[in-house]
């Protein structure tokens, strides 16, 4: 097949940039990469990715399907939405394919991206050091930060990490992400519990279960708007700062201006905000 979409010549640019830097020549690494990942075509010059897409019509996502406003699958329906959902399937389009959804858990990233069970990880996905040092992140979706959430009458207890480090308060997180790291670094003397579904996990807050929960800001203000027995905490003052992006294999250099250019320009142009606009108002 051939890419018509209205990025080709983003690709074709992106292709031409990447060989002049490149010399034209292989490198050290090339056998490896290429033992690692599908062969690149001519039109697509040394992404693997970009010219396995091309070849199968087809662009895998991995992503989580239980973290809202960002990814979620609806079991009983077999329907994913989203914010980066509708990202992930204009992303496709845009390349003239169509998007395949690979529901994973949170500590699968960096594995399946690298053994290629998926082309681009998406899906309120943290931009961390530790991501970083295995995959290429993108340039940032979303900059916000950790937020508490917990029932609309205890605010005032939890809007701070030194009130919530406590040995009376319960906190509970989603197993496998950046907000169980957050909470093992900085509330070392509260009960912490380990949840396993993200999708129920702000019922235990509600039946006072839980005391509060910390997670990034837009999940906090997506829920207080869905459930009016819980509050985000200060969402517009996070407890840190974080962004949120997408994850490719590292060493396809060409895959990632490809995909900084379009979220650029999906940035700009209302395709992200109109994304979001479902999910916020």
């Amino acid at each position: 097949m051939q890419f018509t979409s209205k990025f080709a010549p983003t690709i074709a640019g992106v292709c031409a940039i990447s060989l002049a830097l490149a010399g034209c020549t292989s490198t050290g690494d090339s056998d490896q990469n290429a033992a690692e990942g599908p062969k690149p075509t001519e039109s697509h010059g040394s992404s693997p990715t970009l010219s396995r897409i091309e070849s199968s019509g087809v662009v895998k996502i991995c992503t989580t399907g239980d973290y809202r406003p960002f990814t979620y699958f609806d079991p009983k329906a077999k329907e994913w939405s989203g914010i980066d959902v509708d990202m992930g399937r204009t992303f496709a389009d845009d390349l003239d394919a169509k998007p395949e959804f690979v529901r994973i858990d949170w500590d699968e990233f960096p594995s399946k991206i690298r053994k290629g069970a998926c082309d681009i990880g998406m899906g309120g996905l943290s931009i961390t050091t530790e991501r970083a040092a295995q995959l290429y992140m993108s340039d940032p979706t979303t900059q916000d930060g950790k937020t508490p959430i917990t029932q609309c009458g205890k605010v005032d207890k939890y809007d701070s990490i030194d009130k919530i480090n406590d040995d009376d308060v319960e906190v509970i997180t989603p197993k496998g992400g950046t907000n169980e790291e957050f909470a093992a670094e900085h509330f070392p003397e509260a009960k912490v519990i380990k949840w396993d579904d993200n999708n129920t996990i702000f019922d235990q807050i509600i039946k006072g279960k839980a005391d509060v929960m910390v997670t990034d800001a837009p999940e906090t203000k997506w829920v207080a708007h869905e459930e009016p027995e819980l509050c985000a905490v200060n969402p517009d003052k996070p407890l840190n700062f974080s962004e949120q992006g997408y994850a490719i294999r590292s060493g396809d250099d060409q895959m990632l201006e490809y995909l900084n250019t379009w979220l650029r320009i999906t940035q700009h142009d209302g395709t992200y905000a109109g994304a979001e606009k479902k999910w916020f108002g």
